[in-house]
């Protein structure tokens, strides 16, 4: 009879483990869920696009003739071959998840994922990259005014360290 309470314990052990596990699994299929609806698994396109054009303006500076442009196009597809293994979803997918998972709860990727199936979650999704890159001009264009600051601060903080030098 001793042996009843530590079996019972260990059974709703066993069916609190089982809980937690599907509860897991139901998070992360939330969380790859929302990731494709935000798109994520595109991510990596501008990265393909800008190797692809790195390996153009190389063939263009190289001053090879059109006849050689299947030699651009099989480096291209090596280059595009190297990039799917190293950032194509399928590889950033499970990191991504733990991420979003880590970071999110059940209940909170539940509604990520109901508002950006709404009209204005799509709208954010959509305006999101333009909204990004202008952010980024706005930052830079502002920064250039510091630049010349932190230059002479830079210069000043050299010459306090090494008085020696001129």
């Amino acid at each position: 009879m001793p042996r009843l309470p530590a079996l019972c314990a260990a059974l709703l052990l066993i069916c609190a483990s089982a809980q937690v596990l599907a509860d897991a699994k139901s998070h992360a299929a939330d969380a790859e869920r929302f990731l494709l609806l935000a798109r994520a698994d595109k991510l990596a396109v501008p990265v393909y696009a800008q190797v692809q054009q790195m390996f153009a303006q190389r063939f263009a500076e190289s001053n090879a003739p059109q006849s050689e442009k299947a030699v651009l196009e099989t480096y291209q597809a090596q280059a595009n071959t190297a990039l799917q293994q190293a950032v194509g979803w399928d590889q950033l997918k499970p990191d991504m998840v733990k991420l979003y998972t880590r970071t999110f709860d059940e209940q909170e990727m539940k509604d990520l994922i109901r508002f950006y199936q709404s009209p204005l979650g799509q709208k954010v999704l959509q305006q999101m990259p333009t909204l990004t890159a202008e952010s980024a001009q706005l930052t830079q264009a502002k920064l250039e005014t510091a630049v010349p600051k932190v230059n002479q601060l830079l210069a000043e903080m050299t010459r306090q360290l090494n008085p020696e030098k001129p």
